[in-house]
């Protein structure tokens, strides 16, 4: 269905699902499922670490070595929602560098880090056409940079 045959909360649910496929797929087995719902034009960037890829099997490429460069512990889902051209989500996750694999990360691998991340995913038709992730990196052990206000209605899934 065209984007103009759509309401408003039909577009705006039709992007969440795309974001909710592309979040439950950023894994080895599922990242084909994740970068699936990119259009072909599009641009992922990560400004705190100096990355702009702009085709899916570059950014297939990047998740993939970013899955092996870290154990993630915990994801807290602090708030998402969504426009009619923009979804943003809000979360922290809680991992442990295992690799290098995080281009220009600013930690060594062994860290066990708190990321604040915000992404902004700009939809197009239904499909992802620009992912900008935008990081906070802190030790997790860092009482003073990590001071994080989670709300009561946070969902928090464990992987320990």
């Amino acid at each position: 269905m065209s984007t103009s045959e759509l309401s408003r909360e039909e577009i705006v649910a039709r992007n969440l699902a795309a974001v909710d496929v592309h979040f439950h797929n950023e894994n080895p087995d599922g990242i084909d499922k994740a970068v699936g719902v990119y259009t072909d034009d599009i641009v992922w960037e990560v400004p705190a670490r100096g990355l702009v890829l702009r085709d899916k099997e570059t950014v297939k490429a990047e998740y993939l070595k970013i899955f092996e460069a870290m154990k993630v512990h915990t994801i807290t889902n602090l708030h998402r929602f969504a426009t009619e051209d923009w979804v943003f989500d809000d979360s922290i996750f809680e991992v442990t560098l295992l690799t290098d694999g995080f281009r220009n990360c600013p930690f060594p691998k062994g860290t066990r880090c708190s990321i604040r991340l915000v992404h902004a995913f700009e939809c197009r038709d239904g499909k992802i056409c620009r992912e900008n992730g935008y990081e906070i990196w802190r030790r997790a052990d860092d009482t003073v940079r990590v001071q994080d206000f989670v709300p009561e209605n946070a969902t928090v899934e464990v992987f320990d």
